[in-house]
Parts: structure tokens; C-alpha cells; sequence
């Protein structure tokens, strides 16, 4: 005899194999256009979450924030069916309409308004309203929905990599953007586990509010400079490679606490911002340049300081030799050397505005301070290995960066002692990183290692231990080590 608890056990599968197979519905609809009901959800999610949820979501999850937002959004959808069905009829009725209504607004919400997604988040609550009145009997019937519901979410997953191959193959045909013609050296190319003087494309970390890059076709593609200027402008991907230039940089995330690896070293080719503005030429009052995302994703910065070249800030097009990848910012993106990747300028870039101090930006509304933050000096312990110089010795090597004045030291510091100073590699520009390595002696036993920068202004690394929100990261990267 099967008991109350049983129904409500056997109707809450049922509903989660409901909401499963409505998700499927919806996310396959939105991907016959190349785009993802459950992205556009999470992308709701993360732009209207407190602070303290995204901090600690980025700080558990690395470089894996993406697909447990995705797995977030799936088991939000699973568990909100299961509640509805715990409603009764004459209650669920409206409050499907509801969401079904909430979810079809996140595609209008979104600048692209894709009719696709509209038409998915539709759909999903049609399954929903249906399913939760005929729901399947039994653990076979729920693990047939769930089943269907999965494979319609693969079968989604397979349409958008279709998308993806387009892209890749339309950005391939763009052809080289710059190059490295000569390999550049610093003499630690002997340090095996120590970072690449230039980081790989591949390598680069990824960091953004989007679950997934925007898809643009380049032939149709134009950045637009607008607002105040004399000489509104349209620029194609040729024509600001007839100006680019090729330099040396590294880029660094907000979030990227000391020793984690959310910086890369690239040699980016970009155009000056100062001379898109010089073509431009900037009115009166003209104060902020705000740079805007095609998805609407804005980050302004002081037109002053880019007009006369104290920040020597680029409209990217390629890095490393090839055009910028899709997660990258593909076709442009604008980096002013020494700003962390969240001030430096948007990625997908569709718009330079020049307007007034009246702009917010995305993040200011989020409560990040909106005043440029400025990248500290941080060294990062990459290896630490006993026994490879000679027996009895450690071979302590890493990187550091103190952008845009350049690394003018680094030391490291072994349990709790003095700070000694380490041998430093060439330097390839003041606003790339440097390599360092030392080998020291060391008695058997655990030890500590800290290791500092200290940069070409002056400025030595903060070791006091601070989290990114609102001011950025510092503290020293220590490492322990047993011999």
C-alpha cells in the first residue's frame, strides 16, 4: 500500500522529469538560432546577484564560474518545477503563465532579442502546464521524460557547436592579425615548469558576466565611434588594421588572487586609442569614452589621460599573432595596459562613446568603485624544485608583472626570514610580466617560501591579505615546500 509519503515522493520525480523535458523543449527552440535559454538565465543571474554571491561563486568555482552557472540554471528550472507541482491546479495555472512570462523576458531583455529564445521560454512553459496535469506514472514514465528532456538539451548542445564552427571558420578567413617574427627570449628558456614568456591563446584565462561569447560576423561588422565628437566614424577590421600596432602587455582579472593564474602575457595588435580619437577629434564636455559590448555591456574611462597618451590605451583586434578568439572579445576588444580586466575596456566591442561624467557603467551600478583600479605588483612562485640545480639545492622560479612602469625587482623570503633578492629575466616591455628564478639550500624539512615585486616606480608588493571586492587583491603568494 503506498503511503502519502510515497505520492509525494513519486509526484516530485515526476515533476523534475517535467521540468527536465521543458527545459530540453526550450533550450533546443533557442538554439536553432544559435542561442541558449539557459544562458540567457544565467546571465540574469549573475548581473542581478549580491556581490557577496558572485565573489564567492568566482572564488570556489575558478575558471569553471561558467558551467556551474549553467548547472545552477538547470537545477534552479528542476527544482521551480517541483515546487509548482506541489500547487494545486487552480493555483499552478497562473503561476506557470508567470514564469513562463518571466523567462520569455529574459530574451527580450537581452539587446539581441532573439525571437528564438522568446519562443523556447514559450514553449518550456506550454511542457510545464501540460506535463504537471499529465504526469508521467511510475519511475519508467519519469525516466522517459527525463531521458527525452536530456537528449533534446544534447541535441541543443550539438546545433550550438554548429554556430561555434561557423564563427571559428569566419574568423580564420580574417587571416593573421600582426605576428611574432622573432620569439622573443629572456634567458630562462631552461626553467622547465616555469611560465611562458608569452602566453599561449589557448592558455589565456577567461573572464566575463556572459556564459558564452557573442557570435559576429566580421565582413558585417563596424565599430562605431559616436556622440561627442566632430567626425563620427565606421570602422571595419581592415581599416583599423591599417593602424594597428604590435606591444607587449600583460592582462590581469580583478579576482586574480596572489599565486592563482588569471593573468596572461600576450603580444596584442591594436590600434592606439589616441589615434582613433585624434581622427574623431573629441567636442568640448567630451569626458568619458565609454566602451560598449554588442550585448549592451558597458566600461567607460577618462578621455583626457587616452587623448595625450598618459594611459596608453588600445582598441585590440589580435593577439599572439592571430585574430582575437570568440572568448576573447572577438572582433575587438580595448585594453589600456595596467588596469585590471575589469576597468581595461569591453570585450565584443560594437561602440566607442564619447559623452559625459553622467555615464554608470555596469559595474559601478554592482558597487565596484568607479574610479580606474589600477594593477598592483604581485610575483608568483611557478616552481619550487628540490635537487635539479645539484644535490641539495632548490631551483625557486615564477613571474611577476607591476604594469604599466615594469618589475624593477623581485625577492623572495623563506620562512618568516629576510627578503633576498632572485636573478630576473630580460625585460620584453614594462607593461609585460617578468620571469625570475634563484636556487637556494635548503636543510630537510618543511619551509615556507613568500615572494614580492617591487616595481619600477617604487611601489613593493602589499602582503597584507585582502579579498577583490571593492579594492582588488594583495598578500604575498606562499607556497610550502618539504625537502
Amino acid at each position: 500500500m503506498r503511503t502519502n509519503g510515497d505520492r509525494e515522493r513519486g509526484g516530485g520525480l515526476a515533476a523534475a522529469a517535467i521540468g527536465i523535458a521543458a527545459l530540453g523543449v526550450g533550450e533546443l527552440i533557442a538554439a536553432t538560432r544559435g542561442d541558449s535559454l539557459i544562458d540567457a538565465i544565467g546571465r540574469v543571474m549573475t548581473d542581478t546577484a549580491p556581490v557577496p554571491v558572485v565573489e564567492t561563486t568566482v572564488a570556489l568555482s575558478g575558471k569553471h564560474d561558467k558551467v556551474v552557472t549553467r548547472i545552477g540554471v538547470g537545477a534552479g528550472a528542476v527544482a521551480a518545477t517541483v515546487g509548482l507541482g506541489a500547487l494545486s491546479d487552480r493555483a499552478r495555472t497562473p503561476a506557470v503563465a508567470a514564469f513562463g512570462a518571466a523567462a520569455a523576458a529574459l530574451g527580450l531583455r537581452r539587446p539581441t532579442r532573439s525571437p528564438a529564445t522568446v519562443t523556447g521560454a514559450a514553449a518550456a512553459a506550454g511542457v510545464l502546464g501540460i506535463g504537471l496535469r499529465r504526469r508521467p506514472r511510475g519511475l519508467f514514465g519519469a525516466l522517459v521524460s527525463a531521458g527525452a528532456g536530456a537528449g533534446l538539451l544534447a541535441a541543443a548542445r550539438a546545433l550550438n557547436r554548429d554556430y561555434d564552427r561557423r564563427q571559428h571558420e569566419a574568423i580564420n578567413r580574417v587571416g593573421p592579425m600582426g605576428g611574432i617574427s622573432v620569439v622573443p627570449q629572456d634567458g630562462l628558456e631552461d626553467e622547465p615548469g616555469l611560465s611562458s614568456l608569452i602566453t599561449a591563446n589557448r592558455s589565456f584565462y577567461v573572464a566575463d558576466v556572459n556564459l558564452s561569447p557573442p557570435r559576429i560576423d566580421p565582413a558585417r561588422w563596424r565599430l562605431a565611434v559616436t556622440g561627442r565628437v566632430a567626425h563620427p566614424l565606421r570602422l571595419s577590421l581592415s581599416e583599423l588594421a591599417a593602424d594597428a600596432v604590435e606591444f607587449d602587455a600583460v592582462m590581469v582579472c580583478v579576482h586574480n588572487r596572489p599565486g592563482e593564474r588569471r593573468a596572461g602575457n600576450g603580444r596584442w595588435y591594436g590600434v592606439p586609442l589616441a589615434t582613433v580619437l585624434e581622427h574623431a577629434i573629441p567636442e568640448t564636455g567630451a569626458t568619458r569614452l565609454v566602451t560598449r559590448a554588442v550585448d549592451g555591456y558597458t566600461i567607460s574611462l577618462p578621455v583626457e589621460p587616452l587623448r595625450c597618451g598618459e594611459w596608453p590605451g588600445y582598441v585590440v583586434i589580435g593577439v599572439n599573432g592571430a585574430p582575437l578568439a570568440p572568448e576573447h572579445g572577438f572582433p575587438a576588444r580595448v585594453f589600456v595596459p595596467g588596469l585590471y580586466g575589469q576597468y581595461t575596456g569591453a570585450k565584443w566591442l560594437a561602440e566607442l562613446e564619447l559623452t559625459d561624467d553622467s555615464h554608470i557603467d555596469y559595474w559601478w551600478k554592482r558597487g565596484w568603485p568607479s574610479e580606474p583600479m589600477w594593477v598592483t605588483p604581485q610575483a608568483r612562485i611557478d616552481v619550487a624544485t628540490p635537487g635539479r640545480a645539484a644535490a641539495g639545492s632548490t631551483s625557486i622560479a615564477g613571474v611577476a608583472w607591476a604594469p604599466p612602469h615594469g618589475v624593477d625587482g623581485v625577492e623572495l623570503r623563506i620562512d618568516g626570514g629576510d627578503w633576498r633578492p632572485v636573478d630576473l629575466g630580460t625585460e620584453t616591455a614594462p607593461a609585460a610580466w617578468r620571469r625570475w628564478r634563484t636556487t637556494v639550500d635548503l636543510p630537510a624539512g618543511e619551509h615556507t617560501l613568500q615572494a614580492r615585486a617591487i616595481s619600477c616606480s617604487g611601489e613593493v608588493q602589499d602582503g597584507t591579505a585582502r579579498s577583490p571586492f571593492p579594492s582588488g587583491p594583495s598578500g604575498f603568494h606562499t607556497l610550502t615546500i618539504k625537502i
